[in-house]
């Protein structure tokens, strides 16, 4: 078992983005759900669902497929980890790549994109950059 479950998720989106696979399977947690359902909202993946029975739920990601432009998951990245926690404020909350990518913030009012975060006065911990 590892010990941050989150950078687990994101790593296994980006092996299967990269190795052009349709579909990944991860161990359920409702931050990884959350996770996934800001990744389905801002059109990074095609949608998620969760399956199976109590202890051994499973959570399926839809990767998009690739076209002539490229992937539409190009990157992902754990910023705020167990050994390093990265907040930011309303007014300090960080742009990815000038604005092309997005920052997933966990807030008092659940998991948000940082722009959805600056509409709302919110700062939080940053959980990761994608783009």
């Amino acid at each position: 078992m590892t010990s941050d479950s989150i950078a687990d998720m994101l790593t296994r989106i980006r092996n299967a983005n990269q190795a052009h696979h349709r579909t990944v399977e991860i161990p359920v947690s409702k931050m990884k759900v959350e996770i996934a359902r800001v990744l389905t909202e801002e059109g990074f993946v095609d949608g998620y669902e969760v399956s199976g029975e109590a202890p051994m739920q499973l959570l399926t990601v839809t990767l998009k497929p690739g076209s002539a432009r490229g992937r539409a998951l190009s990157g992902l990245r754990r910023i705020s980890r167990p050994g390093l926690r990265v907040y930011a404020r309303k007014s300090e909350i960080p742009r990815v790549l000038g604005g092309l990518g997005v920052a997933i913030i966990s807030t008092s009012r659940g998991l948000m994109t940082g722009r959805a975060a600056q509409r709302a006065g919110l700062g939080g911990e940053v959980v990761a950059f994608v783009w």
